[in-house]
């Protein structure tokens, strides 16, 4: 009986904490909503991302407001911070700092670190491809490993850390489009579309009149650690579960689950585990204690998308990759 208690009170915190971290979220949600205009799937997918500890690619032509999404966002969830506009000369030095050697009035030398933008708890990467693959490296391995490392000297950076990282997918030429291996390290793919009329409209009114609608904090990095905490102690239903495992296993060139002749190589056990947390973290956005396998279907394409290829015969029947996901959702849909 003591334990079936204690699991009972475990199961009501949580549930306690899930209903008051849902509604700061919510607020936060609500507060982006008022600056960004007719981005609300980009914003959801934004948020649904750094609950679960992610970090994301945000494609789009210029003037879309992504640069203005991050802004906004690090106000509203009171995290620090910063930008990075990248360029083929930015050197690793420029984004994580550099040891200068300092003279004491006795004579005395030492060497001192100055830390680079990188220290940030919210980085935006600007045009992350036009950078030297040497460059998206230095940021990419601080996104997988939380430190940085110079002059043989470990440096941690602050928590939460997370990259939003975008692309201009116009121009091309002259760029260093990321590995493989690199896509891989951003837990989504986010697509940042033309708002609608009725958006357009507003934000032709919003954005050119003399008093500009300023973003307010709904939260700070301490409720943000403690929201992501709580993603993780979400429960996952096995219909959930296999419902990932299935989507994930065919979307791979070869597998007992029917992966498809269209795809050259597919998404790895990291894929599978991003969309365990983003489903948890879409539930807890939407005020749900656990996720479903809408929840699934929903998120499949911006986690997939970018961890696929397609073979040569597939692109030379004019297929493509949020294609060949839609026919492989079918399956558990």
């Amino acid at each position: 009986m003591a334990n079936a208690d204690g699991v009972e009170k475990l199961e009501d915190a949580i549930v306690r904490s899930a209903e008051q971290v849902a509604g700061q979220i919510r607020a936060a949600k609500e507060a982006i909503s008022t600056v960004i205009f007719g981005q609300d799937r980009v914003i959801e997918n934004t948020l649904v991302t750094i609950l679960s500890g992610g970090h994301a690619l945000l494609i789009g032509v210029p003037g879309l407001a992504k640069t203005k999404l991050v802004e906004t966002l690090g106000i509203t969830l009171g995290l620090d911070a910063k930008r990075i506009q990248f360029t083929p000369d930015l050197m690793p030095s420029d984004i994580l700092g550099a040891e200068v050697l300092d003279e004491s009035n006795s004579g005395k030398r030492s060497f001192r670190f100055i830390s680079g933008p990188v220290f940030g708890q919210l980085l935006m990467a600007d045009e992350i491809n036009r950078a030297s693959p040497r460059t998206q490296s230095a940021l990419l391995q601080a996104m997988q490993e939380q430190h940085i490392t110079v002059a043989g000297a470990r440096h941690d950076l602050p928590k939460p850390f997370h990259v939003l990282a975008t692309q201009n997918p116009l121009e091309q030429e002259g760029t260093y489009p990321l590995p493989e291996a690199q896509l891989d390290r951003f837990l989504m793919e986010i697509d940042v579309d033309y708002p609608d009329r009725d958006a357009e409209r507003r934000i032709l009114f919003e954005t050119t009149g003399a008093d500009a609608t300023l973003a307010k904090a709904s939260m700070d990095a301490e409720i943000l650690i403690a929201a992501q905490r709580l993603v993780r102690r979400l429960p996952v239903g096995d219909s959930v579960v296999e419902a990932i495992l299935s989507l994930v296993r065919s979307a791979r060139p070869s597998s007992e689950d029917g992966g498809d002749k269209l795809i050259a190589w597919g998404p790895g056990p990291r894929a599978s585990q991003s969309l365990m947390l983003a489903v948890r973290a879409r539930a807890l956005l939407d005020g749900r204690l656990a996720p479903s396998i809408d929840d699934v279907l929903d998120l499949a394409e911006p986690i997939l998308k970018h961890r696929m290829a397609l073979t040569f015969s597939a692109r030379a029947e004019g297929r493509t990759i949020p294609d060949v996901i839609r026919q492989l959702k079918t399956r558990i849909g």
